[in-house]
């Protein structure tokens, strides 16, 4: 009787296509970590490492635009304040 129901199952026991799907999802998962690991790898071959003289141009570069932008809003910020304090003076908002 077992034997009639193993030779129609295929030789299968209860719970062995689970097994063998949990089996092939570990499995296809490690490749899928391996690979990965070694895009990691490739890019990483990839990187170069600025020179000193390249790092002190860049910092420079974001000082300068800093202090610039921060000029030009510290300008735009004065002229919106002045347009809407002579605003609200002319609608009598404000009385100083």
């Amino acid at each position: 009787m077992a034997t009639k129901a193993a030779i129609a199952n295929g030789g299968d026991w209860p719970g062995k296509r689970q097994g063998l799907k949990l089996f092939d999802n570990t499995v296809g998962a490690w490749k899928d970590f391996t690979r990965f690991l070694s895009e990691v790898r490739g890019e990483m071959r990839k990187v170069v490492t600025p020179s000193w003289k390249e790092v002190k141009a860049t910092t420079t570069v974001v000082i300068v635009a800093v202090f610039i932008f921060g000029l030009f809003f510290m300008v735009v910020d004065w002229i919106f304040r002045l347009g809407l304090d002579r605003l609200l003076n002319k609608l009598g908002g404000l009385s100083e």
